[in-house]
């Protein structure tokens, strides 16, 4: 059977969109995903399904997380070799100069539009910038990048897409824990 990686949006954010991993894992498990493994609480979940397409899974998942948590839980999922070319790709561009603060990751459900790609990457100066590859955002702050201020891109927004982010640390991790 395939595995998966899924990433969960907008999930323990706030007092009314709580879901434990607990409460994850069960869902996973009810909509067929077995050998599930999460990390940190914040929607990182491996599972390996009899579904082989990526829609069937997201879709498999956000039934099981709407009937589970009582609210829509959008799914991102990705094989270990999307992933792993996602790390690469981090790891390649945190490598290469100006010396960036923070590196985050937006993750997309979907292949955003090309002219919406040039769009977002042309806001891109010598201190910040968003990069695309493929279901991937690459969004780097250079010094002085406003703490807290995780998308000054609005990179959901701009290439109107769903998306969830992550910072490098979880992406390189998961990729290196879960897709070798």
């Amino acid at each position: 059977m395939p595995t998966y990686v899924a990433f969960l949006r907008a999930i323990n954010l706030g007092p009314n969109r709580k879901f434990a991993k607990a409460d994850i894992v069960a869902a996973t498990e009810a909509a067929g995903g077995t050998d599930v493994l999460t990390h940190i609480n914040t929607g990182n979940v491996r599972l390996t399904s009899p579904l082989r397409s990526r829609p069937k899974v997201e879709a498999a998942l956000e039934e099981a997380y709407l009937a589970q948590a009582g609210f829509a839980v959008p799914a991102i999922v990705y094989t270990p070799a999307e992933l792993r070319a996602i790390a690469a790709d981090a790891r390649e561009l945190t490598a290469s100069p100006p010396d960036r603060e923070r590196h985050y990751v937006y993750l997309l459900k979907d292949e955003p539009d090309p002219a919406r790609v040039v769009e977002l990457e042309a806001r891109s100066d010598e201190a910040n910038a968003a990069v695309v590859r493929r279901r991937a955002v690459h969004v780097l702050l250079g010094p002085g990048y406003q703490a807290g201020g995780v998308d000054p891109f609005t990179c959901e927004k701009a290439l109107q897409v769903v998306a969830t982010n992550r910072n490098f640390n979880v992406v390189t991790t998961l990729a290196d824990k879960w897709c070798s």
